[in-house]
């Protein structure tokens, strides 16, 4: 693990066996830019970890540039605790990796530098810049791809900058002077409140159609407006989110609901008309008022992921596909009685439901590209969320749910959806009574027997 003083200079060496060639212009100073000296801005050093500034100065001392780059700059200019302290270099990555000894190199894409701490990971990048393109000739038919495929292309600072997503994110914080470099605007979007693409919005959502679910997260995160050419270019591209990789997507979903801001972001991308091409099943059951608990449902899982209380990624997909799920059992069930009132002989059975279940959510759960594990457990929550809709009356089978894997995740799902639609409130209490006494029987049980372990030792 890394012990050595930060204030220790080792020599530069330019990594000589780097197959890509920096920018042909580096220039000693920077680029027209605006530098915001230490005293004009709130950073400071005291909000970045110590293992962060270890890296910044040994760069910086070992005769490389040295910044804080992307989403920490940005948090820490608003006050708010970055997820990640990013830093970003004119060192290449073996020029970093023969820095520091408890680094590795990651990559194949996009080559990273890992520097391994005790407590921590921090990510060393090369300034980059965009990739050149071999454009079709002007009289030919075939349409641009723009999609990046290769992004590992050296460059300036300012080349870095503007290859970036958003002009929140593009800001670096330089050890050397402690100032702000800001290339594209930043601090006057962060200012305004609006999240602002970087160039072209036409080109930039087809090079990287993620970027349009991104804009929606840092509008949604940080109570930001999508400023006015970035979100019709989302409305004009809004189909090439179809041409990103699924794992992605899914991740990127994902991470809309785990982090406390998913009502703002589903109903954006239900705006824009972002979630119809990608998720057509969600997006009919939702769009409109169709489905006024569901959103009632994000809310209460905002509260409860801003309490810091942990929710499974099984049950946050539960979530998602909720309206669906119910809207198809209610259609198939419909479609049984023929129009006429409901009654008990069209209803389905848990064990059809739980197939139905299955067979309905696998083709979404492929799209996705969803991992086996994520997908069963899903499966898992929703089958005995309709278990737990209609308790057992009797106790053995009482206890047997309870003790099941699948139970806390589907508990939650109803927790979830009887506080938001108001119904099977008291189904709801009764359970989470239940379990409540099951595990302090438990733990009175595993106290005793501890007790009488204690008692055979002194014997």
């Amino acid at each position: 693990m890394e012990t050595s003083n930060p204030e220790e200079v080792l020599a530069p060496t330019r990594d000589e066996h780097s197959t890509d060639e920096m920018s042909a212009e580096e220039p000693s100073v920077v680029e027209a830019g605006n530098v915001i000296d230490r005293g004009d801005h709130s950073i400071s050093r005291r909000s970045i970890p110590e293992n962060v500034l270890k890296v910044l100065y040994r760069l910086h001392r070992s005769g490389y540039r040295a910044y804080l780059c992307g989403g920490s700059v940005r948090d820490l200019i608003m006050g708010r605790t970055p997820k990640d302290f990013d830093v970003v270099t004119d060192a290449h990555p073996g020029d970093v990796r023969r820095l520091f000894r408890n680094s590795r190199i990651i990559g194949r894409r996009f080559r990273l530098v890992h520097i391994i701490f005790q407590d921590q990971v921090v990510e060393v990048a090369t300034f980059r810049r965009e990739p050149d393109r071999n454009a079709p000739p002007p009289d030919s038919e075939v349409e641009e791809d723009f999609l990046i495929t290769d992004d590992n292309t050296f460059g300036s600072p300012l080349q870095d900058a503007r290859r970036r997503d958003f002009t929140i994110n593009a800001m670096f914080y330089n050890i050397a002077d402690f100032s702000v470099i800001d290339y594209v605007g930043g601090l006057e979007d962060i200012a305004e409140g609006r999240v602002r693409v970087i160039g072209d919005p036409d080109v930039r959502f087809r090079e990287d159609p993620v970027r349009m679910m991104r804009a929606i997260e840092f509008a949604s995160r940080l109570g930001f407006e999508i400023e006015a050419e970035t979100y019709q270019g989302i409305l004009r591209h809004r189909n090439e989110i179809l041409k990103a990789s699924a794992p992605r997507v899914s991740e990127e979903i994902l991470e809309l609901l785990r982090r406390g801001w998913s009502r703002g972001a589903i109903r954006l991308m239900v705006d824009t008309g972002l979630l119809e091409p990608l998720l057509p099943e969600i997006y009919n059951s939702i769009k409109g008022e169709r489905a006024p608990y569901f959103w009632k449902m994000l809310e209460v899982l905002d509260r409860t992921v801003q309490a810091g209380r942990k929710i499974s990624d099984a049950v946050l997909l539960s979530v998602l596909v909720m309206p669906w799920v119910v809207d198809e059992i209610e259609r198939e069930e419909a479609k049984r009685r023929g129009g006429d009132e409901p009654d008990e002989a069209s209803r389905m059975r848990i064990g059809e439901v739980i197939v139905f279940i299955r067979e309905l959510i696998q083709p979404l759960c492929a799209r996705l590209a969803l991992a086996a594990g994520t997908r069963h457990q899903m499966e898992q929550a929703l089958e005995t969320f309709w278990r737990l809709l209609e308790p057992p009356s009797d106790r053995r089978a009482q206890f047997r749910a309870v003790y099941r894997d699948p139970f806390n995740d589907a508990l939650a799902l109803l927790e979830l959806f009887a506080l938001s639609s108001g119904r099977y409130v008291d189904v709801f209490r009764q359970w989470q009574a239940f379990a409540v006494r099951v595990k302090r029987a438990q733990e009175e049980v595993e106290g005793t027997v501890k007790k009488r372990r204690r008692r055979r030792k002194r014997n």
